[in-house]
């Protein structure tokens, strides 16, 4: 299964160039990277990024991160995956740029 993370281009450049990361300010401040499935990652870019400009979409391997990976209940009781340890460049699959149109981000097909 993949898991998603959205990160701001500036995000992804340092990730890409550390190897590694503690993820957004957010996820430093809680302690964990928030991730989303497929089916949450639109609630998500609404909720948390509606007002950023163009973003980066990673698709990450639920299967490497699995050791490390909790299902917690957040927005609306449901089970979001939280990573507990930096999010790896090992981790992403994919990525994929969300540019910011008229109308909102372009998430395109997550698959």
């Amino acid at each position: 299964m993949l898991l998603f993370k959205i990160l701001r281009p500036a995000e992804w450049a340092e990730l890409k160039r550390a190897g590694e990361t503690a993820g957004a300010p957010v996820d430093e401040a809680d302690g964990y990277v928030h991730l989303s499935t497929a089916e949450q990652v639109e609630g998500t870019l609404r909720k948390h990024f509606a007002d950023e400009g163009d973003l980066v979409l990673l698709a990450c391997s639920e299967n490497a991160m699995a050791a490390d990976l909790r299902w917690e209940t957040a927005r609306g009781g449901a089970l979001f995956p939280h990573l507990y340890r930096p999010l790896r460049m090992t981790d992403v699959v994919w990525s994929r740029d969300m540019p910011m149109g008229e109308n909102g981000h372009v998430l395109g097909v997550l698959a």
